[in-house]
């Protein structure tokens, strides 16, 4: 029923905003904050409750804060901690398991992490369970999957942008990640959602200080080929968020660039059943 996005800069900021689906021309309602503001977190989630994981205080942090759907004002709680303390990693799961893969340092130029924590929404208190890695270092990654598979895809590793799209097995978590059909172009800070059928990866910024209203469609039932192009975002972006429900995916605020090189509060829905036109612009963060 609801998309929820938190943290982000400029700040950092520990601000959450919730996209109702069934009235999405509205401006995003605030709710209860992060328990620590912080920039470049990454999210996942389940029915009833939502985590937001790790990003930079102007340090990069390790803390994972559950948001209670059916309480949603409360500051976030804090749970078990990421194993590795790391920013602008990318996260998906199931209904039992979140997946935090990738991020990096704070440290300029770094390669990044090949790192993937495992959060049981079971026993969330405990400090989140190291599975096997991704296939490469990696940072400003998406991620989106379905009820058996996690998505990694884009994201920049020491000196590039990158295509590839790693695949994780959640009934076999503890294998390197399988390489799977790449991105139409490689870039880094895409957003990323999706239903269970399809993986949509939305803008980001490519070689050249190229930034990318492209989205890429990955078939999860068909996922080695190169992914088809669709309908692009209404505006060039990077590091924007990702949501959505099983009909519409969301991409919201991120950074559009130069020559303005300025953030935006600017939210498009992508229709899972239409996905060839533009995407349509709706209430904003």
């Amino acid at each position: 029923s609801f998309g929820y996005i938190g943290g982000g800069a400029p700040g950092p900021k520990s601000t959450v905003d919730r996209i109702d689906y069934s009235n999405d021309t509205a401006t995003a309602s605030p709710k209860g904050p992060l328990s620590v503001a912080r920039f470049a977190p990454t999210a996942t989630g389940n029915a009833s409750y939502g985590y937001f994981g790790g990003g930079s205080s102007p340090s990069k942090v390790s803390t994972v804060d559950r948001v209670d759907y059916s309480s949603d004002t409360p500051t976030a709680t804090a749970k078990g901690p990421l194993n590795t303390a790391t920013y602008s990693a990318a996260a998906t799961g199931n209904t039992s398991y979140g997946y935090v893969g990738g991020g990096a340092s704070n440290t300029p130029g770094t390669s990044g992490f090949t790192t993937v924590d495992r959060i049981d929404y079971a026993s969330d208190t405990s400090t989140a369970v190291e599975k096997g890695p991704l296939s490469a270092a990696k940072y400003y990654v998406g991620a989106t999957g379905n009820a058996s598979y996690g998505y990694w895809g884009g994201g920049h590793d020491a000196s590039n942008a990158l295509t590839t799209v790693d695949r994780v097995d959640y009934s076999n978590d503890t294998a390197t990640a399988s390489v799977k059909g790449p991105l139409s172009q490689a870039r880094w800070g895409p957003g990323a959602t999706g239903n269970s059928s399809y993986g949509y990866f939305a803008g980001g910024r490519s070689p050249g200080d190229n930034y990318r209203s492209t989205i890429d469609r990955i078939d999860y039932s068909s996922d080695t080929g190169t992914t088809p192009t669709k309908g692009p975002l209404t505006v060039v972006r990077r590091g924007c968020g990702g949501t959505g429900s099983s009909s519409y995916g969301y991409f919201m605020g991120g950074l559009i660039g130069p020559p303005s090189n300025a953030t935006i509060s600017t939210v498009d829905r992508v229709d899972f059943s239409n996905d060839t036109p533009t995407a349509v612009a709706k209430g904003p963060l």
